[in-house]
């Protein structure tokens, strides 16, 4: 049984036991869980709920293993004959995250 999450504007398809990267949020100190409930659809086959636009009731369990942040993505700005060069960076903060209950 697999299910398909909203979190952070993005959709994730996911099994129990999967790891993934998510984006890092605002939580208590501490907190090893998280509990994601913005679920669009559960189950497989004929047995699938799909929500309108979320499935009521239903919600994944993860555990939180890791808070990182991404390789750094370089862009640049540049502009023949004028002596105009900029360079910047940006580095995402993440959460890699194992996929413990799908709750239907």
């Amino acid at each position: 049984m697999y299910a398909i999450f909203e979190d952070g504007g993005k959709q994730y398809k996911v099994n129990e036991g999967d790891t993934l990267l998510l984006e890092t949020r605002e939580m208590p100190e501490g907190e090893k869980t998280l509990t994601l409930d913005q679920v669009l659809m559960i189950g497989e086959g004929a047995e699938a709920k799909i929500g309108q636009p979320w499935v009521s009731g239903a919600s994944v369990s993860a555990t939180i293993l890791q808070d990182l942040k991404t390789p750094k993505v370089v862009g640049a700005k540049f502009k023949r004959r004028k002596g105009y060069r900029r360079i910047f960076g940006h580095r995402q903060q993440m959460l890699r995250v194992r996929i413990d209950k799908i709750n239907a």
